[in-house]
């Protein structure tokens, strides 16, 4: 998975303006699982991606070739069965040269692992003529209306928040059906074709992502092209090692990691920007202590960022899913995101009034990693109650033996 032996797609230079600053110098891969082809297209189409809030074509198929939309797919597909580790190094890696680009691939093997428990007929539609295909999704929360018909359901409404879905072949979408135990989160797999893109993506962050809503009428999709959200709580059978983790332990993980890489290349720009600044007494800015405080206190969060994600990263490829070890993997991964909020927000509000410029390297991560951190997946209140609930056993439930049985 993601590595330079994946068919490489190449970027016509007269496709794509002159790169700004930030990737000027795209560098060369930190990961060998990332094709230097994926961070050259990422960074010459980042301005592209700004502009029209969406990315490129080129730069979304460069990030097929490399091998994300398979990473997750099974191998009976041809698909990678790929390690969450290597999902989080990658995608971190083209996060630091454009953080949209990354999120798109992150959702693209993301949402490849969801299509995974489809059943089989589905899965053959999806990927019976190869596994690269990239699936866009909307799936939390439930949305539209199903009705059920005779063989299947027929959707109607309206989607939010599909990354990517410009780039797609195919969309995950969710709504709450009724079943013999009551209502159920139902998630459908819909042809693209099929979904109206409404051209609602405007944010402060995280513009090239396209995370347009889709609007679909009538569309009728067979009993076979769907399943419900709590088959994703149980192993896949037959499936491989990242098909056997519950989706709560690494729904986190997937929007995390291109934040992580943003803050890594926030950090890398004020260093640099730091050096070679002068405050207007004329002291080198880096010489003053606020400066050397910072650049100590940022690295170590986002390095303690890095830690914390790659530990999730590891027990979901080893460890067994307990609900306390899911419940640490949600509390690492939202609070990795929130050292690299604070880190990047205490580094964009030092860097003087140059940062404040349309087009400066650093405003776009902070801009960029400000909208990956309000992503409801990310939230620590959110993730604190269920670490809290995985490790104090309720006092009036029937299993509590009094403080001797509380084990941390």
């Amino acid at each position: 998975m993601l590595s330079s032996s994946a068919p490489a797609s190449s970027v016509p230079a007269s496709s794509v303006p002159a790169p700004s600053a930030t990737a000027s110098s795209v560098p060369a891969s930190s990961s060998s699982l990332v094709p230097d082809v994926v961070l050259t297209a990422a960074g010459l189409g980042a301005q592209l991606s700004e502009e029209h809030c969406r990315l490129p074509g080129e730069t979304a198929d460069a990030v097929r070739d490399a091998g994300f939309a398979r990473h997750f797919v099974p191998r009976c597909y041809g698909g990678s069965e790929g390690t969450f580790g290597e999902f989080l190094t990658a995608t971190a890696t083209v996060a630091a040269v454009c953080a949209s680009t990354a999120w798109c691939a992150a959702l693209f093997a993301a949402h490849g692992r969801l299509a995974s428990y489809l059943p089989e007929r589905a899965r053959q539609e999806l990927w019976g003529a190869g596994p690269d295909v990239r699936i866009a999704a909307s799936v939390i929360p439930p949305q539209g209306r199903a009705t059920l018909g005779e063989g299947g359901w027929l959707l109607d409404g309206r989607w939010s928040y599909a990354s990517g879905i410009d780039h797609a072949e195919w969309v995950l979408l969710a709504g709450f059906t009724e079943g013999a135990a009551g209502r159920e989160h139902r998630i459908f797999a819909v042809p693209r074709a099929e979904v109206t893109v409404l051209d609602t993506w405007r944010p402060l962050g995280l513009r090239g992502t396209g995370s347009n809503s889709v609007r679909v009428e009538d569309v009728f999709v067979p009993e076979y092209r769907t399943f419900t959200l709590d088959r994703l709580l149980r192993p896949l059978p037959g499936g491989g090692r990242c098909h056997g983790v519950p989706f709560p332990m690494v729904a986190a993980l997937q929007f995390a990691a291109p934040l992580l890489g943003a803050a890594e290349a926030a950090q890398t720009l004020w260093t640099a920007a730091t050096a070679g600044r002068r405050r207007a007494d004329g002291r080198a800015a880096a010489l003053t202590p606020a400066a050397r405080h910072l650049a100590a206190e940022s690295s170590a969060k986002i390095k303690a960022a890095r830690l914390l994600l790659a530990e999730v990263a590891h027990r979901a490829d080893t460890a067994e899913a307990t609900p306390a070890v899911v419940a640490e993997c949600r509390r690492d991964a939202a609070m990795a995101a929130a050292l690299c909020a604070e880190a990047v927000d205490r580094l964009f509000h030092a860097a003087g009034a140059g940062a404040l410029a349309e087009g400066n390297p650093l405003q776009q991560k902070w801009r960029d990693v400000t909208a990956a951190a309000a992503h409801a997946t990310l939230s620590f209140d959110t993730a604190a109650a269920a670490y809290a609930d995985a490790v104090f056993p309720d006092p009036d439930g029937p299993d509590f033996d009094g403080p001797d049985s509380v084990r941390a």
